[in-house]
């Protein structure tokens, strides 16, 4: 059966990983899976991701992160679905926990941060919130 949401698929590989205290989990790969952890790392919500041959298929390994035996990423969860599509301008964009948060945004200019892509004055689709 063909996978409708591969993004929110990573999403909760990493938040059920995260309660289940995984040191790592792995993903199927795809280019829109790397450029979100490439956000996430930047930001300090995982330790880091590799590529890895996962059944004849290339997939990710995904180092998740946690401080003083908590999750590092508290909640995460899929804004924009195929069913219902999330745009956002730059100036419109979501402030999670007044700014301790963060949304993940897909521009002209890349996968981003909520803070980048204000930065940048760039909107577009948003992917994900995670505190």
């Amino acid at each position: 059966m063909a996978m409708t949401d591969p993004l929110g698929d990573m999403l909760t590989r990493i938040r059920n990983g995260q309660q289940a205290r995984k040191d790592s989990i792995l993903t199927p790969a795809s280019k829109l899976r790397v450029r979100v952890l490439d956000v996430l790392q930047r930001e300090g919500y995982i330790r880091g991701y590799s590529e890895e041959e996962l059944s004849g298929q290339k997939g990710l390994r995904i180092e998740l992160k946690y401080f003083e035996g908590q999750p590092a990423i508290q909640h995460v969860a899929r804004v924009s679905k195929p069913g219902r599509r999330v745009y956002s301008g730059a100036t419109d964009l979501p402030r999670i926990r007044n700014g301790l948060g963060m949304t993940i945004v897909s521009t002209p200019r890349g996968v981003l941060s909520d803070a980048e892509a204000r930065e940048q004055n760039v909107g577009g689709e948003v992917l994900a919130e995670v505190f």
